[in-house]
């Protein structure tokens, strides 16, 4: 059983007897079906059922030389129409199924971001025909949430606000000459950052660390894929899983100036999110490439 079935309202499925009837139901009631063909001799299968408001579970596998259908496993997703960035997204096989981690550096977030790739099957069909890389593709990231909390926002003086911008624009710009081998700003961003940590310590030592720190998004546990975040509720909602009936947050943070909608179950989440307020919590981040055609 998958593990973030619980954040799109199916908590108890806990064992493979229970989770057999859900499988079924979403092949036999997928309005997604899409297949094609992996290295010249395997016919991949995935199936993708929603289950309430922009979000469902897929079913992934391959066809036999009987047209029998073959398990590989299933996943939850949720899939949102916000763009969180038009940066080059390059794509890996996991090692160990058929399916893939996307893999995307943004200057506004600071970290190489390393999610799994949602919609394995269009990038296939483009490999095959080859024709990757294309250009103008962008990037939707989602994440599925098992526990969370809602934190008060922080007071914003205005000027502030512009002064962070600015401050944020000359840091992506260093950091894209620092890619390109410049030195000064390599040196630029090292003295920055040991500024950074020198204000952040003195500080915690008579503030609590989330007055001091807004937002955040940062490499949580051992999986490549699973982050600690900290943003601002742009929007939310609360929808019910249409089986069970059980409710589900799905929410649009700003993290690090980068937009992410996140999905949490109701009973998992702490406090009332209001537009304006933060969330904090762990995700498993999901990414959808949005090919140009």
């Amino acid at each position: 059983m998958h593990k973030f079935l619980r954040a799109v309202g199916f908590t108890g499925f806990k064992s493979k007897e229970i989770l057999q009837p859900l499988i079924n139901v979403t092949i036999d009631n997928s309005k997604e079906r899409v297949f094609t063909t992996y290295e010249d001799d395997i016919l991949l299968a995935e199936y993708s059922t929603y289950f309430g408001p922009a979000m469902g579970v897929t079913v992934c596998g391959e066809m036999d030389k009987e047209d029998k259908f073959l398990l590989h496993g299933c996943f939850p997703f949720f899939r949102a129409d916000t763009i969180s960035t038009t940066e080059r997204v390059t794509v890996e096989r996991h090692a160990a199924s058929i399916s893939y981690a996307g893999i995307c550096e943004d200057e506004r977030v600071g970290i190489t971001i390393i999610f799994y790739l949602a919609n394995k099957m269009p990038y296939i069909v483009r490999k095959n025909t080859k024709r990757l890389p294309e250009s103008g593709t962008k990037l939707s990231l989602t994440g599925l949430s098992l526990e969370g909390t809602i934190m008060m926002p922080l007071f914003k003086d205005p000027d502030e606000v512009m002064k962070a911008k600015e401050t944020k624009k000359n840091r992506e710009k260093l950091m894209k000459a620092a890619k390109k081998g410049d030195e000064s700003a390599m040196e630029s961003l090292t003295l920055s950052d040991m500024d950074m940590y020198s204000q952040i310590s003195r500080k915690i030592r008579d503030y609590d660390l989330f007055t001091v720190v807004d937002t955040y998004f940062m490499p949580f546990g051992v999986e490549c894929d699973m982050y600690s975040i900290l943003g601002e509720i742009l929007s939310f909602r609360l929808v019910k899983n249409i089986v069970t009936n059980e409710e589900i947050y799905q929410m649009l943070l700003l993290c690090n100036e980068m937009q992410i909608a996140i999905c949490i179950n109701k009973e998992d989440l702490l406090g009332e999110p209001e537009v304006g307020r933060r969330f904090k919590g762990n995700i498993w981040l999901q990414g959808t490439i949005i090919y140009p055609d």
